[in-house]
């Protein structure tokens, strides 16, 4: 059984830090690439940043480069999410999954996500 779980969100001040992690087990964690992917209220789910199977490679949407930085630990089955200067725009629930070009793997396995707020 294939269980994401996501953790390290919380409220926090514009031009604030988090670190998210996402802790994979039911699945082989190094035979996959994995994305970061976020939902603010009333608007859909969208990719925020990826990273290939050995970490040689990172993706991340325009409004975050330079902010947020994707790393994994294939040893510790678990992948992160460093967002730095964070933005009231950067609200919402955090989610984590396995994926393969613009296709998610775990479609039916999402976790439940973990909440990250900015406001002042």
């Amino acid at each position: 059984q294939v269980h994401l779980v996501e953790s390290g969100g919380g409220l926090v001040q514009p031009g604030g830090s988090l670190r998210l992690s996402c802790a994979a087990s039911g699945f082989t964690f190094s035979n996959y690439d994995m994305n970061w992917y976020r939902q603010a209220p009333g608007k859909e789910r969208e990719l925020v940043a990826g990273i290939t199977i050995f970490g040689s490679s990172t993706m991340y949407r325009n409004s975050v480069r330079g902010r947020f930085t994707i790393s994994r630990d294939n040893a510790k089955n678990t992948l992160y999410l460093q967002m730095n200067s964070l933005k009231s725009d950067d609200t919402g629930v955090y989610f984590c999954n396995a994926a393969r070009g613009s296709q998610v793997i775990f479609r039916n396995n999402w976790g439940q996500g973990t909440q990250v707020t900015v406001s002042s």
